[in-house]
């Protein structure tokens, strides 16, 4: 039950205690955070559903006047695009119902994908946020219940609106465009490397660091899917056949994870030269954090003759990154001017001064 609201004569900070929480929706998707192990011992498997989750958390109905909401129970690796777009309209639907921000909860193996994705298509100033955990619920020290307690705080704060998709691991505020797993396990596998997190959850509040800059949504797709897109990771020795067994397989684009600012071998530059024309590829460093790149490196198979060849710089977006912003776009129909261009924007590059619409 709602409290009342205070006597006229209440001092401001006995108000603010009886302030109404605000409305807050929670799905989950499953992943470790809803992970028990059965009877044959076998490993842990997504079981709780998101009423269980809500119910396992000291503080929450506390935190936000909750709604909850199962719409599917599994691993994250086992997430498809056409789950995650209707999860997305899920969302939108409970803002439209006066929540102040939305939790969707994951398997952690695919939120810095999958968090991307939904940031591509997020159109409202309230926050999205994404958590998880890393230990499972029988553990010692799950962190599930604090992941998604300090997640509905974030959703629930005012000084989140108008920062997109946001994902909340270890009381850490992440950008949905700039966030990593940068280790297997532990409480602390999610970084943002270079440029930190965007906030801190300290006691029960959120800390922001800098103003809040709206974003620009992509149209969903009419097929609710992805073309194939291939993100592959180049290495020592790479003559450019699979790139080539890539292309003839008919996926739509591939990403390359190149080494250091963005720079392959010059077996896979002949490739890419040959490619580049009819075939869309994008630029990434292979490294985990820093740029691609344009224009300091000249020999071949440097990111200057890559781009020379009509390869797209994916700039400050790693590959995983880049290979969703791909998908979405020729999902899209995009034109090869709007791809440079997107890739411009949201990389953090100026767009180049090439084609048209």
């Amino acid at each position: 039950m709602e409290s009342a609201a205070p006597d006229q004569t209440d001092a401001p900070h006995e108000a603010h205690a009886f302030a109404v929480p605000p409305a807050v929706a929670i799905a989950s998707l499953g992943g470790t955070i809803t992970m028990v192990a059965d009877e044959t011992g076998t490993g842990v498997r997504p079981a709780l559903d998101a009423a269980a989750l809500v119910a396992s958390v000291p503080g929450l109905a506390d935190a936000a006047r909750l709604v909850t909401e199962t719409l599917a129970t599994k691993p994250g690796a086992s997430l498809e695009v056409g789950e995650l777009l209707a999860a997305l309209e899920w969302a939108e639907a409970r803002i439209a119902d006066g929540a102040a921000g939305v939790v969707l909860v994951q398997g952690t193996d695919t939120i810095e994908e999958t968090a991307y994705l939904l940031e591509l298509h997020w159109r409202r100033p309230e926050p999205l946020v994404v958590t998880g955990a890393m230990r499972p619920p029988q553990a010692a020290g799950a962190d599930g219940p604090a992941n998604l307690l300090a997640a509905v705080q974030v959703a629930g704060a005012p000084e989140s609106r108008d920062r997109g998709v946001l994902v909340v691991m270890n009381d850490e505020v992440h950008a949905a465009a700039r966030v990593r797993k940068t280790r297997s396990s532990g409480v602390g596998a999610f970084a943002s490397l270079d440029f930190g997190p965007l906030g801190h959850v300290e006691e029960g509040r959120v800390v922001y660091g800098s103003p809040a800059a709206p974003h620009a949504a992509l149209p969903l797709p009419a097929a609710r899917s992805h073309p194939p897109v291939a993100l592959i990771e180049t290495h020592l020795g790479d003559d450019g056949r699979l790139l080539e067994l890539v292309h003839d397989a008919g996926y739509a684009g591939a990403v390359l994870g190149g080494f250091g600012v963005g720079h392959v071998s010059a077996g896979l530059a002949r490739a890419v030269r040959e490619l580049a024309p009819g075939f869309p590829l994008v630029l990434a460093t292979r490294t985990g954090g820093g740029t691609t790149f344009r224009g300091t490196y000249g020999f071949r198979g440097s990111e200057r003759d890559l781009l020379d060849a009509g390869v797209i710089g994916a700039g400050w977006l790693d590959p995983r990154k880049a290979r969703m912003l791909l998908a979405t776009l020729l999902a899209d129909g995009a034109s090869p001017a709007r791809i440079h261009a997107e890739f411009a924007e949201r990389g953090g590059r100026p767009a180049p001064a090439t084609g048209s619409e």
